[in-house]
């Protein structure tokens, strides 16, 4: 199947209705998502990407429909992850001369995963290929956007920014398109791949899309390898980075919490209670760490301006849902973003000088040292809870 994008450019991709899980299990894409591919077809035959493996015999047998294997003049692979190179042993073992055009370390995670040697072109950003009928393709690098290896490709005269894992989004669509969707779903999607997968090189994306606006190119689409391409205004998400990538926040206050017994649940709601009763005017979001999607909690906690995290101690620690989730956001690095900590417990109730380490090593300022109520929580306990929601806000 190819979908039009544009002249002489069509999409080859996969789309992948089925997908529940991605990375392994640490992403969820309850939404599927897309394995975009591209093929060009100038004076010179050029596909930029391929697909994750599972589908590469699928893929090549598409593309033969498409055009003949041994008219295809190189291969651009804009970054080695298996959802983009997968299908691509297979394919090279069709035409096993053709050009790989690639950054260094693109060369390094290839032949990494997949222990073989290709036609290996190296490139870096300004490089370019003549295609024909006028046009270029300019490779400008994207490195730790979001691995070593990263790079754009730009399509003079179409003016196409075949942009990788930037501005992408786990979304499967027939439509395919931005202007064809739900913009609601689009851009939830768009937030939660920014909130979980580039969140640690904001200050990477801040840099490398001023450079690259700097240079004025015009750009008509911005063709991603996951998800909708963005022909209607391109853009709008671009100016959504910018905006993601400056220590984000809204005004939200979000509340995890774990529970055994439920103690630690009625402490979350009576400090949300607390908030509320405070006349504060802010979002406040109450989660159960163990009974919800942990990359919409990380999404959660991007938005958030404080987090509040709970767990009862057990074993002199916290739940190991809770530990889970706080190694995952120790690893993002947000800034700008404040906290505090409480929970329950029977005898000896480590867990909130836990959680305040875990919570101080992540990059969080800690607003109080954090609340602790022996077994479940009596009415003068909630009133505490009460009084600490709304010093929270009012500290």
């Amino acid at each position: 199947m190819h979908i039009p994008v544009k002249n002489n450019v069509s999409w080859v991709g996969k789309i992948d209705w089925e997908l529940q899980k991605f990375h392994g299990d640490e992403y969820s894409t309850t939404k599927g998502s897309t394995y975009n591919s591209y093929l060009i077809r100038e004076e010179k035959n050029v596909l930029i990407d391929s697909v994750w493996k599972p589908y590469a015999k699928e893929f090549v047998e598409n593309l033969k429909a498409e055009i003949p294997l041994e008219k295809i003049d190189f291969i651009i692979a804009n970054h080695g992850e298996v959802d983009h190179s997968g299908a691509l042993s297979e394919l090279i073992r069709h035409i096993p001369n053709v050009p790989v055009y690639c950054t260094e370390n693109a060369v390094k995670s290839l032949t990494g995963q997949y222990h073989e040697k290709w036609n290996f072109h190296t490139v870096k950003t300004g490089d370019s290929i003549d295609i024909g009928n006028g046009k270029k393709l300019v490779f400008v690098e994207m490195k730790m956007l979001h691995w070593p290896d990263s790079m754009a490709t730009y399509m003079t005269g179409d003016n196409i920014l075949f942009s990788n894992d930037a501005f992408g989004q786990h979304y499967a669509s027939n439509s395919l398109f931005n202007d064809l969707v739900d913009k609601g779903e689009l851009f939830e999607e768009c937030l939660k791949y920014y909130a979980n997968i580039l969140t640690p090189f904001s200050a990477l994306v801040d840099k490398k899309i001023q450079e690259v606006l700097s240079l004025k190119l015009p750009i008509d689409i911005i063709a991603p390898s996951h998800g909708v391409i963005w022909r209607d205004n391109p853009i709008q998400i671009v100016q959504k980075y910018i905006e993601w990538c400056k220590d984000y926040q809204e005004d939200q206050i979000t509340i995890l919490y774990d529970t055994m017994w439920e103690g630690t649940r009625h402490m979350a709601e009576a400090i949300a209670s607390g908030i509320r009763d405070s006349g504060c005017t802010s979002t406040v979001k109450v989660f159960n760490i163990s009974k919800s999607d942990k990359n919409d909690l990380i999404t959660e906690v991007f938005k958030a301006k404080h987090i509040l995290v709970g767990s009862p101690t057990i074993g002199k620690g916290i739940t190991h849902a809770t530990a889970g989730l706080l190694e995952m956001i120790e690893g993002l690095r947000f800034r700008n973003k404040k906290a505090a900590s409480f929970g329950c417990y029977g005898w000896s109730g480590e867990a909130v000088a836990k959680l305040n380490k875990l919570l101080t090593a992540s990059g969080f300022e800690l607003v109080n040292d954090g609340l602790k109520a022996l077994w479940e929580p009596d009415g003068t306990t909630i009133d505490q809870c009460k009084a600490f929601g709304k010093s929270v806000i009012n500290p």
